[in-house]
């Protein structure tokens, strides 16, 4: 609708410009949008208060020549002016409702666009180290990780999903020392026990898996324990493996998957942090100081310039980060997405400036980024921290346990990355309006019981009978549902463009406030067949609109509650 309405807006400004009334600047591209109150129409301009210094007319004046200008159209009902300028549109009953047969006509692939062309994109997210279950905040980050990915194929992208797993550096000599204290009988309240030891239950049970000479089939690779519990690289090779199968499984019982796991390990294996220290090297964008490389970040906006390699000898952690996103560019990604927690913020400029200084063509501003900020979890008023068997936090699988996958996913969606969310278990298992979840899987299932009746009632119903009867809806709660039907393209390609997945989640809470507001206020099945056959329409594009937003958050659509 913006689009079209858009279309007839520029129409009438070229008509201007031949006419000489704007001026010599060039005409812009009308912004619109949604108003706010239904009472100042469906959509509004401020174009007339753009032009009115190029013009040199009051901006009333302007819109009133804009209005006049538009081309015969059958899609704007009427015009009027608001207050020093804006023009607000009132829509056609006729254009309000052509929504409802797009959705039925296009079911599953409604909402969608070819922005992307094909092109590839890479996302990487969650990127856990292998050291223990994935936390809530680890949970975030897939939630979103895996709403963006699904959004992104949405609009037309060829997307791959990579989870980067940080399995070298000292916290997985950490996790190996801790399984070996355990395999030594000791506790974490021993005096030998490792000072950056892991403490969870979890350390228990892969200490006993290795005693017993388990096996263990993670992604990419099967350990089998050696059971020789004095072998400290043979500790660590299982204990990772196995950590690693337990975020996979944690991951699939999320609905989230990968088509790629990257290891850190690799980049040092195949000697591409070498290189890559060697490329900035020649390039002169590293110098020696204090017995350390420093490299010269702050020619690429850094505050300072930043240690490569330590004096004690060693890599910093974002030089295998410098190589790792290097191999990505020579993937062919030339577009990279990367969701992280708020704590990686740091590391943006430093790994940009490493890639800038390698001189390979990488475009400054790349990769993207998207960081989520903090969750935390309540429950029966109090603050819920930890987690029995992780020991110093709470687990995604304990969300998962207490409200269910598709709880989980909506909540920890639901808000923008870049702010604090708090989630309410007791919320996310209520059974009211108040819980977002239900409210708009409750409106789902609402719909299929209509559908199911109707079906009865009338056996040789189809959906796609009530096109023929759409002039038949003229209530306002009618019109106003078919109002934010018609936004679900444009929310799905805002979501996109901005890297927003919750910009879906408030959709899909106004669209079932609509629909319960319509479902309340008339009755589905009315004695006029007609009038019957296109509020059932109606209710079928909203339940295709439902499902496909829901499916964007990876959250279910039932058929019944």
């Amino acid at each position: 609708m913006k689009d079209n309405v858009s279309n007839l807006i520029s129409a009438a400004l070229e008509s201007m410009s031949c006419d000489d009334m704007l001026g010599d600047a060039p005409l812009p591209t009308p912004q619109i949008e949604h108003t706010k109150d239904e009472r100042h129409g469906d959509l509004a301009s401020n174009i007339a208060m753009v032009l009115a210094k190029a013009a040199k007319k009051a901006p009333r004046d302007i819109a009133a020549i804009i209005i006049e200008r538009l081309p015969e159209n059958t899609v704007i009902e009427r015009c009027e002016i608001a207050g020093p300028g804006f023009i607000n549109f009132f829509l056609s009953q006729s254009t309000n409702l052509a929504v409802i047969e797009d959705a039925l006509t296009q079911g599953a692939t409604f909402g969608t666009n070819n922005d992307g062309g094909g092109k590839p994109v890479q996302v990487e997210f969650v990127s856990a180290n292998p050291t223990g279950p994935l936390h809530v905040g680890h949970g975030r980050g897939a939630a979103i990780g895996d709403s963006l990915c699904r959004l992104l194929e949405a609009s037309g992208w060829q997307v791959q999903r990579e989870f980067y797993y940080n399995d070298a550096g000292q916290q997985i000599n950490n996790l190996a020392a801790s399984v070996k204290a355990r395999l030594d009988d000791k506790t974490p309240d021993a005096d030998d026990w490792p000072a950056d030891g892991y403490q969870g239950e979890y350390i228990i049970d892969v200490a006993n898996a290795f005693r017993e000479g388990a096996t263990v089939v993670a992604a990419d690779r099967t350990v089998q324990a050696s059971a020789n519990i004095r072998v400290l690289d043979e500790i660590k090779d299982f204990a990772v493996a196995w950590l690693r199968r337990e975020q996979d499984e944690d991951l699939k019982a999320f609905g989230v998957d990968f088509d790629r796991y990257f290891l850190e390990s690799s980049l040092y294996d195949s000697d591409e942090v070498e290189h890559v220290v060697d490329v900035l090297k020649q390039h002169g964008q590293t110098y020696e100081k204090d017995g350390a490389l420093w490299l010269r970040t702050t020619e690429h906006g850094d505050d300072k310039d930043r240690v490569m390699i330590k004096r004690e000898g060693g890599y910093t952690y974002f030089v295998s980060d410098v190589a790792y996103h290097k191999n990505k560019w020579d993937r062919g990604f030339t577009r990279v997405i990367n969701e992280q927690g708020a704590d990686h913020h740091s590391t943006i400029t430093r790994v940009r400036a490493g890639l800038q200084g390698l001189q390979s063509g990488i475009p400054e501003g790349w990769p993207e980024y998207v960081l989520h900020q903090m969750v935390t979890v309540m429950r029966d008023g109090s603050e819920v921290k930890l987690s029995k068997r992780a020991g110093s936090y709470l687990t995604l699988r304990d969300l998962i346990d207490w409200v269910g996958q598709d709880a989980t996913r909506f909540f920890l969606s639901a808000r923008a990355a870049t702010s604090q969310l708090t989630f309410d278990i007791d919320l996310a298992l209520s059974k009211s309006n108040e819980n977002p979840v239900y409210y708009i899987q409750y409106a789902h299932a609402r719909i299929c019981s209509v559908m199911d009746k109707a079906k009865i009632e009338m056996p040789n119903w189809d959906v796609s009978d009530g096109l023929h009867n759409l002039e038949q809806l003229t209530e306002q709660e009618e019109l106003r549902l078919a109002l934010t039907l018609s936004k679900y393209s444009e929310v799905v390609r805002s979501a996109t463009q901005k890297l927003e997945p919750h910009l879906i989640a408030n959709y899909l809470k106004e669209l079932a406030a609509d629909f319960h507001s319509f479902y309340n206020a008339h009755k589905m099945m009315d004695d006029d067949r007609t009038l019957a056959t296109a509020r059932l329409a109606l209710a079928g594009a909203s339940q295709i609109v439902i499902a496909n937003g829901l499916t964007l958050l990876g959250v279910s659509a039932p058929r019944a509650m």
